[in-house]
This record gives C-alpha cells, sequence and structure tokens, in this order.
C-alpha cells in the first residue's frame, strides 16, 4: 500500500529539506508543492501580496491530483505544502486515506532568520507574519489519523531522524545501505 505525506508548515521552515530526505531514506517520489503554483500566484507572492483562498484552491487541487495519481499507480510519495488551513489540507486529504500531513514547527524568529539568508526564492520575508497568523494547527482527528508534529530546531540530520520517528518510518534496508554508501 502506498503512503503518501505531506511535509507543511510556514514559508522557510524547511520542508524541502525534509522531504527531500524522506525522499532519499524511504525512496519515495518527491513533488514540490511550490512547482505547482501558476505564476499568477509566483507574481503576486513576489510582490509581497499574501495569496487569498480563491487563489490556493487550484493549487491546492493540482497537489491533490498528483497525490491521487500516485496513490491510484500503488506510489509512495511525499510532497511539500504549506497546507496552513484546515480546509486546505481537506482538500488534500482527498487524494486519499493514505495522505498524512507532517507539520514543521519553529518560532517565528527562526523561521525570520532562515527565510532571511534563503536566495533564489519567491516568498519575501515581509509574508511570514501572515503565514503564522493564518496557520491552523492540526486538529486531534489528523493527529488521530496519522499526522505529526515535528519542531525542527537542530541540524537537518536530526530532525529528519526526529521526522522518520514521529511518522512511524524506517527505511527499507536497500534503500539505507545504499543511502550510506
Amino acid at each position: 500500500m502506498s503512503d503518501v505525506v505531506v511535509v507543511m508548515g510556514v514559508s522557510s521552515v524547511g520542508k524541502t529539506t525534509v522531504a527531500k530526505g524522506l525522499s532519499a531514506l524511504m525512496g519515495w517520489e518527491f513533488a514540490e508543492g511550490d512547482a505547482f503554483h501558476p505564476q499568477a500566484n509566483i507574481d503576486k507572492m513576489h510582490a509581497g501580496t499574501p495569496l487569498t483562498d480563491d487563489d490556493r484552491w487550484p493549487w491546492l487541487r493540482l497537489i491533490r491530483d498528483w497525490m491521487a495519481e500516485a496513490i491510484d499507480e500503488g506510489r509512495s510519495a511525499v510532497v511539500t505544502c504549506s497546507a496552513l488551513k484546515v480546509s486546505y489540507r481537506d482538500v488534500l486529504r482527498e487524494a486519499g486515506s493514505q495522505v498524512r500531513f507532517l507539520h514543521l514547527v519553529a518560532p517565528e524568529v527562526l523561521v525570520g532568520d532562515r527565510m532571511a539568508h534563503r536566495e533564489g526564492h519567491f516568498m519575501p520575508t515581509s509574508l511570514l507574519h501572515s503565514q503564522f497568523d493564518t496557520l491552523e494547527a492540526l486538529t486531534a482527528k489528523e493527529l488521530e489519523h496519522g499526522s505529526t508534529v515535528v519542531s525542527v530546531e537542530g541540524t537537518p540530520p536530526q530532525v529528519l531522524e526526529r521526522c522518520m520517528n514521529a511518522l512511524g518510518l524506517s527505511a527499507p534496508a536497500d534503500i539505507e545501505e545504499g543511502h550510506r554508501a
């Protein structure tokens, strides 16, 4: 059975780093949620304008469809997506019962520092506070169905290990050996 993990959280919290790490350790397909944004959304964020729900619905549906295809084909996958609101996660969950969320968390000051030192991304630091304001924590029901919250404080290997443990994952022996080689 396939497994799909949505690595979620505010911009610059480390979603891509963690998702790529999970992909490598588990041998799963990886997708960058930002790659699903239409150009109009990218232009809006680049200009410092927060996205509205109307901007996000088509983007979320594209990610949902990508996940549903992976599930239909029996492929496990990991995808990044801010998934800041329960209603956004509801759309993503339409892909199938295999979808679970890994919510990466950190204090706003730490994320702001990371964001300020990140190059080549369309999300300006000025929009970070709006993401924290919009963020809705995972619900008790989401947590009961395999979703989890992990702090990103520490080194990337420490965070990845915490994520693997929180998700109850262990790398397949052939992947783990290849990853260490």
